[in-house]
């Protein structure tokens, strides 16, 4: 058929075999790019259309999420370079040099298409895979980023490769000079890439992470991780943004740990005033006896030194001789029980009420103990509640709190001589 056409341009005067040649290779030129329109055109319509019925109809999102991303449209993109591929040769045969110049064209939009592609589909995969609440808390989001920059990369050499007609081992052979260069200017985002990945593979830090970062200003919860930074919403609702390689150079801390324990610490003291130390008499045993959480232990207690006082002949009436009950000992031990039966205490963990070294300030009296309650609020209000009790038995006991001299001080004292 091709032959009778040009034999028909042939008959024409003013055209040679040459130019007729040139005018059939040019209209089939044209007509095989309609034809290669029209049929790419009708077959995507299709194929998008049954497909987006079909997502429609099934119960899983991942078909859904690929129509949002334009994954089958892309899909449907690639029949085009695939039919240039083919009609270049009957269509040009007779310039054989333009061959290997369209089918490289047709390549370079297939390759470009299926980077597109690949970078949607990957899209839509991490989307998913954010819907999972096992999967949602991993940093997914580095690992996305580096393997959407190592097929960008490798894509991209493909291109250039075939755009100065080398091999792609030749061009990457041939970007070692440059590497000091490249390393120069974007070390920062060679450190975050590597700082990312090192975040990632170790499990430092998830989406949902309580860390800490001073230098930063960074106190709160993690909200995004990416190649190069970290995102963190304050406890003010503001946001720091911290480099990658900032977490791994200068270190941070996690409360993780805490989050997933059975508890959150409480690490309280209060300084006692030593002046009010003093033994128990009859009088403040009597008084401290009333008190539900200390019987059994005043009981024993006093059964167990009246047994040491009686074996080793100590004479209980000075009342440094043997051993002798304390009202700071009751106090201590008035608070290991009340901790103990408090339904917010976790009393399987560490608890204990110790003595600090004293000080110009007095005894530390310190309180250790871990709340069930880890959410900030309620936590500060366990907090609260206890020391409350704390300071208001203090005064039951005998005790003292050691503060610094105020005006109430001195005015408490002036009307106590003016009573005497």
């Amino acid at each position: 058929m091709k032959q009778s056409i040009i034999r028909y341009l042939e008959h024409f005067p003013a055209i040679t075999a040459d130019q007729a040649i040139l005018i059939y290779t040019i209209f089939a030129s044209t007509l095989s790019l309609l034809i290669i329109v029209l049929v790419s055109g009708i077959i995507r319509r299709a194929m998008l259309r049954v497909l987006k019925r079909f997502a429609d109809s099934s119960t899983t999102i991942l078909d859904d999420l690929m129509v949002r991303h334009k994954v089958f449209k892309g899909l449907s993109n690639l029949l085009a370079p695939v039919l240039v591929h083919l009609f270049a040769a009957p269509v040009l045969e007779y310039y054989p040099g333009l061959i290997p110049l369209v089918r490289n064209g047709a390549t370079l939009y297939l390759t470009v298409v299926i980077i597109l592609v690949t970078l949607s589909a990957i899209d839509a995969f991490f989307e998913y895979f954010q819907e999972h609440r096992n999967l949602a808390r991993l940093p997914l989001k580095s690992f996305i980023q580096v393997i959407k920059t190592v097929i960008v990369f490798l894509g991209a050499i493909t291109v250039l490769s075939k755009l100065i007609g080398e091999s792609p081992i030749v061009f990457i052979s041939g970007l070692g000079a440059f590497t000091a260069l490249l390393l120069l200017i974007f070390k920062d985002s060679i450190l975050g890439l590597v700082a990312g990945i090192q975040l990632s593979t170790n499990d430092l830090v998830r989406l949902g992470d309580w860390i800490e970062l001073p230098k930063y200003g960074a106190d709160g919860d993690v909200i995004d991780i990416s190649l190069v930074t970290v995102s963190v919403r304050n406890a003010d609702r503001s946001i720091s943004t911290i480099p990658a390689y900032a977490l791994i150079s200068e270190g941070f801390k996690n409360w993780r740990g805490m989050s997933e324990s059975e508890g959150r610490r409480i690490k309280r003291s209060l300084n006692i005033d030593m002046t009010s130390v003093a033994f128990c008499d009859e009088a403040m045993f009597e008084r401290l006896f009333h008190i539900e959480l200390l019987q059994r232990y005043l009981l024993e207690k006093k059964e167990e030194l009246n047994a040491y006082n009686k074996e080793n002949f100590l004479n209980p009436e000075v009342p440094v001789n043997g051993r002798r009950l304390t009202n700071l000992g009751t106090f201590r031990a008035y608070l290991l029980a009340y901790l103990r039966r408090l339904p917010v205490v976790n009393a399987e963990m560490t608890l204990m009420v110790r003595y600090l070294q004293s000080t110009e300030h007095g005894l530390p009296l310190e309180i250790y103990l871990f709340s069930k309650e880890k959410d900030i609020v309620a936590y500060e209000a366990v907090q609260a509640d206890v020391m409350d009790h704390l300071l208001a038995v203090l005064p039951f006991f005998g005790l003292r709190v050691y503060q610094s001299p105020t005006g109430y001080v001195p005015v408490q004292a002036v009307s106590e001589s003016a009573g005497s």
